[in-house]
């Protein structure tokens, strides 16, 4: 995605590879259900490198790709 004027730098971040809407929601949802995966990954401790810490960063990350794309949606334009 191109950086407009009036787009915030955490908008052109969390979308800077990305140029249609299509793009944006894959990208959302794969970051969300790898998030819900982890959670039993977690708690029962299948594999050990995957703890609570991964399911907190990929909450974090689709609450920050869903805010860009609503972001996109109302002030600019997809390619």
């Amino acid at each position: 995605m191109d950086r407009k004027d009036n787009m915030p730098i955490w908008v052109f971040l969390g979308l800077m590879n990305i140029y249609t809407r299509k793009g944006g929601l894959i990208l959302f949802w794969s970051s969300l259900l790898f998030g819900l995966i982890c959670v039993p990954i977690s708690y029962f401790g299948l594999v050990e490198m995957i703890d609570w810490s991964w399911v907190a960063m990929m909450a974090a990350l689709s609450l920050w790709y869903w805010m860009s794309i609503k972001w996109v949606d109302k002030h600019s334009d997809w390619a």
